[in-house]
């Protein structure tokens, strides 16, 4: 007992627990606990930018080679593709194999288009373009400073380890400089971590106190259905690649379970990336291959997020009685499969790119969200964590891939 107390994600489980009790018994006060959720959030995202700076940079520098970047992204490309292919399938089939929408019998003439005319004017304003250009931040800092977007560090960080690579022996200092400042930058993000119980605690209490476990009702067979879909996914896709991979999906699930109940306390993938990060290199997984996947994933491949669309998208069909033909559906999956890119670092990106996708199909009024829109945040959990996990792995795959997989240090870690 005294062992497992010590534990981080013993603490993070218990401040999950009491945070959503306190938000049952008591609502009204547990609304008030956001700025705790909100505040360990914001410490995270501030530390994010720094370390996958430096973590990048030392892993392009030390590698010396600009054609292993470009392999070990093309490989990624390719794996998130195929897998997020898979996501959207399973919920096309679970979809239409369980249909929890049918029954609803929502007439469409008494939505409120009022409600979801914000994500719909987003979804509608971002074109291909805007956001293959907004990849390019507008001055160096700015990357790290005014959007903190993921991608942008990425790109600053990619010239950077390039440069620094080739300036041969002159670039040492530096190089040293900054294997110095990342040391400090993870020390900082371990002290940080420490308030993850606190921080997961409040969110939880805030959710189960804004929206109260009675919100859930109505909505529950969907609900359901999307959490048993996530973990279909999680087991048997994601099982198998590790299978073949050379290792257990369970054992894996295990060794970042700190991680993973402060992804599922939060509502946010990127409040344990950095600690993941830690952990996929202790693993064995080389620091370039860990640099490039796991942010590049957060823009590229998220499984959980691409399962949220299809099954979303259909719900609403089957909810006001429409049915949708086998074209609609795999347009809907296609243009999901796009549409979910732009899903990282934005506010309700769920909800923004599910409008999009639905866009797609006219004889479904967009302002079918509404019907799902009070449960939304309760979703967010299965998706963040899905996506979390969907990334964690295809690290180690792209490593293995690569044949730079450490396995003893792997399987050392997996066996805890």
């Amino acid at each position: 007992m005294k062992r497992l107390m010590s534990t981080l994600y013993f603490w993070v489980l218990l401040g999950i627990f009491a945070g959503g009790l306190y938000g049952y018994l008591d609502p009204k006060d547990a609304v008030a606990l956001k700025p705790f959720g909100d505040g360990f959030i914001a410490l995270v995202k501030m530390m994010i930018g720094p370390v996958i700076f430096c973590t990048v940079v030392l892993g392009i520098a030390g590698a010396g080679d600009m054609k292993k970047v470009g392999r070990v992204g093309g490989k990624a490309l390719i794996y998130f593709e195929v897998v997020s292919t898979f996501a959207l399938l399973i919920g096309l089939v679970v979809m239409n194999t369980i249909k929890p929408g049918k029954g609803f019998n929502i007439d469409p003439a008494t939505l409120d288009p009022k409600a979801v005319a914000s994500y719909a004017k987003a979804a509608s304003d971002q074109t291909v373009a805007d956001y293959i250009l907004h990849i390019i931040p507008k001055t160096l800092l700015d990357a790290f400073t005014n959007s903190g977007d993921l991608l942008q560090i990425l790109l600053v960080a990619i010239l950077f380890g390039w440069s620094l690579g080739r300036m041969g022996n002159t670039g040492e200092y530096i190089h040293r400089f900054i294997n110095e400042i990342s040391r400090a930058f993870f020390s900082m993000m371990n002290g940080i971590m420490k308030l993850a119980p606190i921080g997961a605690g409040g969110a939880m209490a805030f959710t189960i106190g804004k929206y109260g476990v009675a919100a859930l009702g109505p909505l529950m067979s969907l609900m359901a259905v999307f959490y048993l879909t996530c973990l279909i996914f999680i087991i048997v896709v994601l099982g198998a690649i590790c299978a073949v991979t050379g290792f257990n999906i369970f054992r894996f699930l295990n060794y970042i379970k700190a991680e993973l109940l402060t992804v599922l306390g939060t509502s946010s993938s990127e409040a344990a990336l950095v600690p993941l990060m830690q952990k996929l290199e202790n693993a064995g997984c080389p620091k370039a291959v860990v640099g490039l996947v796991v942010p590049s994933g957060y823009s590229f491949n998220l499984d959980g997020t691409n399962i949220y669309l299809t099954m979303a998208s259909l719900f609403v069909a089957q909810a006001l009685n429409i049915d949708l033909s086998l074209e609609q559906q795999l347009t809907l999956l296609f243009v999901a499969m796009l549409t979910s890119k732009g899903a990282s670092g934005v506010t309700g990106a769920g909800f923004i790119t599910l409008a999009a996708t639905l866009a797609v199909v006219p004889s479904v009024p967009v302002a079918g969200l509404a019907l799902i829109l009070g449960i939304d945040r309760f979703m967010s959990e299965a998706r963040a964590i899905t996506n979390f996990i969907g990334n964690s792995v295809a690290s180690v795959v792209i490593s293995r891939w690569e044949k730079e997989l450490d396995y003893e240090k792997l399987n050392k870690a997996l066996k805890g």
